[in-house]
């Protein structure tokens, strides 16, 4: 049997060290059934151990002593999507995204990362997103090899083929790389809203967010300075954490929580435009279970932050008058839906623009095999994620609206993997440039 380290004090069967595993998080798992249909790794292998309930019984099975920390274990736990799918279909309301992302801290424990999957993932987790100067210095050299003509070459010549098929995938759809918000507004402390103020309210930019999608947080904070809100982007913000969370990271994750909570502490509300970053901010008292004080400040913190969709459905946003003539369908990032429980108020959104007209997408909530970087980590299945996913896109549509990066990301890939020809945009995009259009509208007449 396995030996935990000599300073280890706690144990849950075969569980040691910190972050056990909460028993009640799986405690009302009856074994059911409920969740098979809605689990995309169950859908695609149709093995049990790929299943929620199959995922909860051997987490359970460690933690009464029946089975070890390892390899076979690893496998299971580490292939789900962390989607919560099944949490949604669970007529119990089992955890089962928490207890994955617990129980992937007590396997990096036992099993650490090696070679270069321990070079990569601190290189990426550790000295690149959690520092924003690095981050835009990388940006800084994507714009180069975009604008240079660097790229054309390289994909002329072939020699993007070295690489694996999905970071070609990934490369031949990579956003137009521009300066980061932080950086265009790192002299005014305060954005002023258009007109009256109404709110005050604080932004996360993100990390990735803000050099690869600076325009999605551009068109954020237009929205909300047109519905009269002041905003504030606090310096000292850094990364959420949900990456390391998600890689069993545990300890960094609550190093960048630690750093977000004291950053925000002034702000009423928290803003944010990413919807897997909403849910790691509104789910940090996770990570302070055993820490009491950080946990109050940790709960206290999590009830500050809005996504953005509900956040303007809420405060009641100005509707555009300016029209956007387009037929679009909507995907449920996983991370609002499942996790955070957002789905009219995107919706609506959309719907109040007019010229605006709304296809259903069958299974809108279904995975698209993003997840994070699990499309990095695990592509094969990722891929069948993502082709299933597209089954489901209306060929009539022109535009794909979603309210997450990564997602927009893997739906563009299969975009163009299956010959389509639909955009990509986050919700807060399209209402932007409606008002943006209004805007113009409005000059055009006062001009006349």
């Amino acid at each position: 049997m396995r030996k935990g380290p000599s300073c280890i004090t706690k144990s849950l069967g075969n569980y040691f060290g910190i972050d056990l595993p909460d028993e009640n998080k799986w405690a009302d798992c009856v074994h059911c059934g409920m969740c098979l249909e809605s689990c995309p790794t169950y859908e695609i292998t149709g093995q049990e151990q790929h299943s929620p309930r199959g995922r909860v019984h051997l987490i359970k099975s460690v933690a009464e002593g029946k089975l070890e920390v390892n390899e076979n274990f690893m496998d299971p736990v580490f292939a789900c999507l962390d989607c919560r799918a099944c949490t949604t279909a669970c007529p119990a309301d089992v955890d089962v995204g928490g207890l994955i992302e617990e129980v992937r801290g007590q396997v990096r424990q036992v099993i650490p990362l090696k070679g270069w999957k321990k070079v990569i993932g601190n290189l990426f987790l550790h000295r690149l997103f959690p520092h924003p100067n690095r981050l835009y210095a990388l940006g800084n050299v994507l714009k180069f090899y975009q604008k240079s003509g660097l790229q054309k070459l390289v994909q002329k010549t072939g020699l993007i083929n070295i690489l694996p098929d999905h970071l070609v995938e990934m490369e031949a759809i990579m956003p137009e790389v521009k300066k980061p918000v932080r950086q265009k507004y790192k002299h005014e402390k305060v954005i002023k809203a258009k007109g009256e103020t109404k709110r005050k309210v604080a932004f996360l930019t993100g990390c990735v967010m803000d050099v690869m999608f600076s325009d999605i947080n551009e068109s954020t904070i237009h929205v909300l300075t047109r519905n009269g809100n002041d905003v504030i982007i606090p310096e000292n913000q850094t990364c959420c954490g949900a990456l390391h969370v998600h890689a069993g990271d545990r300890n960094m994750g609550r190093k960048l929580a630690k750093q977000n909570i004291e950053a925000f502490k002034d702000a009423d509300k928290v803003i944010v435009n990413a919807a897997g970053c909403g849910c790691m901010l509104k789910e940090y008292p996770e990570l302070f279970r055993e820490d009491r004080e950080w946990r109050k400040k940790a709960e206290a913190f999590s009830k500050k932050v809005e996504d953005i969709s509900k956040f303007l459905h809420d405060t009641g946003y100005e509707k555009p008058k300016a029209e956007i003539k387009t037929r679009i369908t909507y995907h449920d990032a996983c991370h609002l839906a499942h996790g955070q429980g957002i789905r009219k108020e995107p919706r609506d959104l959309l719907l109040d623009i007019p010229g605006v007209e709304m296809v259903h997408m069958p299974n809108a909530d279904r995975c698209c095999g993003s997840a994070g970087i699990y499309n990095i980590t695990n592509p094969e299945m990722a891929n069948e994620v993502l082709e299933r996913k597209m089954e489901n896109v209306p060929e009539e549509v022109e535009m794909i609206s979603m309210g997450n990066p990564g997602c927009m990301l893997q739906m563009a890939i299969g975009v163009q993997k299956y010959g389509r020809n639909q955009k990509i945009v986050h919700t807060v995009q399209l209402l932007d440039w409606a008002y943006q259009k209004e805007n113009q509208q409005r000059g055009e007449a006062n001009g006349r």
